[in-house]
């Protein structure tokens, strides 16, 4: 004599939610650090993005390394979509509200300075290079650089200027 025992169809199988982080615009961060049968993922991931929204949980970031490529399809048929990818990883975003999203775009560019530096006999500021294409060029040039993330532009006049000369200047203005 066999036994069976039937569960009842309001049995919800118990799947386990996908680490995450939250982050500090009111959304998460998932990053796959160990390998994952990409069905199981895909099970996780739905389970995981009802749980974030009944949180009322924004963004959604999934970090992928590029060895889990096996989990970039299943991602992308929730909806995720790319954001930028690195030599080793994918990231993937979703904004999980029906509202705009908000989620920032990859970085696409970098801001830079040139300073314009002159003194009160009308003397203006310029350096040689001691690094880069003009380098031995015996070209002379303003003092440049780049603005770092979250810098203002005047900050990263002056502090190009104090880098690359020794001198401490005062922003007047911008040129241009």
């Amino acid at each position: 004599m066999s036994t069976s025992i039937e569960k009842p169809e309001n049995e919800v199988q118990n799947i386990e939610l996908l680490s995450s982080v939250q982050d500090l615009y009111g959304g998460v961060m998932v990053e796959i650090k160990e390998p994952m049968d990409s069905k199981l993922f895909a099970s996780m991931l739905g389970t995981s993005l009802s749980h974030w929204r009944q949180q009322g949980k924004r963004g959604v970031w999934i970090k992928l390394p590029i060895e889990f490529s096996n989990l970039v399809e299943p991602t992308v048929k929730e909806g995720f979509r790319y954001h930028h990818a690195e030599s080793d990883y994918l990231m993937l975003v979703k904004w999980i509200p029906e509202t705009s999203d908000t989620l920032p775009v990859n970085a696409s560019h970098r801001v830079g300075i040139g300073a314009f530096v002159m003194n009160d006999k009308g003397e203006v500021l310029v350096v040689q290079e001691r690094n880069g294409r003009f380098k031995g060029t015996n070209l002379w040039k303003l003092p440049t650089g780049t603005v770092d993330k979250g810098e203002d532009i005047w900050t990263a006049a002056i502090r190009e200027v104090k880098e690359e000369t020794g001198v401490s200047v005062q922003f007047i203005d911008a040129i241009g």
